[in-house]
Formats: structure tokens, C-alpha cells, sequence
């Protein structure tokens, strides 16, 4: 059985994610986007890190980038950091927020499941990378579709 159905976001859906994005983002210098699919035919944290670097995300200063990956009709999802998170988080950082996301995935909430994610990648990254004076978005808020 299917945990997701090939539809993307409606409007009011990404208006939320878009909304979560812009408020983890606030505090940070961090970047996080997210893209989704409808297949991956590969590995999603290889196809995830592919789009990375697709989506040119490593291009920030600090390298605080943060794609979360999601392939609908396949049922699968990837988290992806750029080195400079990876550094600092904690070692099961990433497994836990997964984790959380897919609980709300497997119910069908998928927006809320996003919005858990990027609320969560927002602390950790005001944690490590605080707003700094000047800041500029690096990267576009957005959310990409395959």
C-alpha cells in the first residue's frame, strides 16, 4: 500500500511549507528547500544529493543548506545536509527528523509531515548558524517538482 498519492501540493499545501520555510529561515543564515517527485527509480539519498547539487544548494557561505527529498508514489524520502550542518548536528539528528516526518507521512500528511521537518532543520540551523547582521537569502524559497 501506497503511503502517498501522486498529487502536488495544492496551493493552501505549499503556501504552508512555504510559510514553515520562511519562518526556519528567519533566524538563520541557513537555507532549506525542498523538492518532490513523483518516482525515484534510485536511492533517495542519492538521487537527493544529486538534486543538492542540481539545485546548486552548496552555493551558501557557510554551507548550511538543507533539501528535503520526497518521491510520493514510491514511498520515499531523503534528508540532506551540506558539510557545514553535518559538522555540528548531532550524529542522529537527521535519522530523528526522518523518523518524525515519516510518522505524519504514513497517516497521508504529507504538508504537516514537510512542516514538521523544516520547523525542526530551523532550530537546529538558528542553533549553529543565528541570523547575522546583512544576511540575504542565498537560495530562493521555493518548492521544486520532478
Amino acid at each position: 500500500m501506497s503511503i502517498f498519492k501522486w498529487e502536488p501540493l495544492t496551493p493552501e499545501q505549499e503556501q504552508r511549507v512555504l510559510k514553515a520555510i520562511a519562518a526556519a529561515e528567519l533566524n538563520t543564515s541557513g537555507e532549506i528547500r525542498v523538492h518532490i517527485d513523483k518516482y525515484c527509480k534510485t536511492d533517495p539519498v542519492f538521487k537527493a544529493m544529486n538534486l543538492f547539487t542540481h539545485l546548486k544548494m552548496e552555493k551558501t557561505n557557510y554551507r548550511n543548506g538543507v533539501l528535503l527529498y520526497v518521491a510520493k508514489l514510491e514511498n520515499k524520502f531523503a534528508i540532506v545536509g551540506d558539510e557545514g550542518i553535518n559538522r555540528v548536528v548531532p550524529a542522529d539528528f537527521w535519522e530523528s527528523t526522518k523518523e518524525l516526518m515519516k510518522a505524519r507521512f504514513s497517516k497521508g500528511e504529507i504538508t504537516e509531515g514537510l512542516e514538521q521537518g523544516v520547523n525542526g532543520i530551523g532550530v537546529q540551523l538558528k542553533q549553529y548558524f543565528p541570523y547575522e547582521d546583512g544576511d540575504i537569502n542565498e537560495l530562493p524559497d521555493t518548492i521544486s517538482y520532478g
